[in-house]
């Protein structure tokens, strides 16, 4: 019976060791090892860099007001400022449920405690809109506006629509009406009246001159301010895309609807400044290549990191664009939009 039960005993313990977890891994590893499943991938590069591509290219939709004119009176003040309104709700939205959360599960995923994961992301967050505030010095040191002046546009929209209406009369054979006055009384005006409707007229189109300098520097400065706070829209479409790929739709269409009137105010004013529709057109075009650009930054942190992406790097970069997207929307779209449209 003693070795019965000596057998008994060596047996139980053979199979204890087999049933056993010998390997299991601490709590700190499995939510490693949980993150590291969940982690974002760089499977959707390319649809990431067609987001982004898409939405910096809306600016040709609306660029291509100088090619046709229904698109003008199509964008009134109320419209792109409910245009500009609705994309910020939008990207204040994505930014504070879903990129900041993002941030927070990856620091998660890290093996961060949850308090801990979450100051983590609200440092990244407020470190994001301090460097977007940054851009936004620069860029006010190029436009010291940083909008887009409609009062002016409006002005120079119906001053070509009087040149135009001159130019068909003239084709048809008739004389424009200030002309036509002009010519009926000029047998009843001394030499004295006509050197001064002489002075008149030279300084009508010095007045011209200064005013098409006007559009065209405004134009100019307006693509190039677009340009630069364009950088972090890309990076946020292209990581926010990583991640989520609805996620990254929603933010590229959020993006590409404010980026049509942007495209506008690059395109209308270089056009009226030079009658050449193409130039406007490609420079507002060209305002919008700065994203694609940003996103090119931000697969090539991502990718630096090599194949298997810390997550700590992802949530860092979720933090940063959460930040800048909610600065962008308080210091450029919300503002701009009460400006467009201060009476409601």
């Amino acid at each position: 019976s003693s070795r019965f039960l000596s057998s008994h005993r060596q047996s139980a313990r053979s199979v204890a060791r087999v049933v056993r977890p010998q390997h299991l891994p601490s709590q700190p590893a499995r939510d490693r090892m949980a993150g590291e499943e969940a982690a974002p991938s760089l499977d959707n590069t390319g649809l990431a860099f067609g987001l982004v591509v898409a939405a910096g290219l809306s600016t040709g939709v609306g660029a291509a007001a100088v090619f046709q004119k229904r698109i003008v009176d199509i964008a009134s003040k109320q419209v792109l400022a409910a245009g500009l309104g609705f994309s910020g709700g939008v990207m204040l939205y994505v930014s504070f449920v879903e990129i900041f959360v993002k941030s927070q599960e990856s620091f998660e995923g890290h093996g961060k405690e949850a308090n801990d994961a979450y100051y983590c992301a609200t440092l990244c967050l407020f470190a994001g809109m301090l460097l977007l505030r940054l851009i936004s010095v620069c860029v006010h040191m190029l436009d010291k506006n940083h909008s887009c002046d409609l009062d002016v546009l409006d002005e120079a929209i119906k001053d070509n629509e009087k040149k135009e209406a001159a130019d068909a009369l003239e084709a048809a054979g008739g004389a424009p009406p200030q002309l036509a006055e002009e010519g009926n009384t000029a047998t009843q005006q001394e030499p004295k009246e006509k050197d001064a409707d002489g002075s008149k007229k030279e300084k009508a189109e010095r007045l011209e001159k200064q005013k098409q300098a006007k559009l065209q520097r405004m134009g100019l400065n307006t693509a190039a301010a677009i340009a630069i706070h364009n950088f972090p829209e890309g990076l946020a479409t292209f990581v926010a895309t990583l991640a989520e790929p609805s996620v990254g739709a929603t933010l590229a269409i959020a993006i590409g609807i404010h980026n049509i009137p942007e495209g506008l105010c690059v395109a209308l004013p270089i056009f009226y400044a030079t009658n050449n529709r193409w130039k406007g057109f490609l420079w507002a075009l060209l305002s919008g290549i700065s994203e694609p650009i940003g996103a090119f930054i931000g697969w090539c942190i991502i990718k630096s990191t090599g194949a298997d992406m810390s997550q700590i790097v992802y949530g860092v970069l979720f933090g940063l664009v959460a930040g800048m997207m909610i600065m962008i929307v308080i210091l450029e779209l919300l503002p701009t939009a009460y400006r467009y449209d201060p009476k409601d």
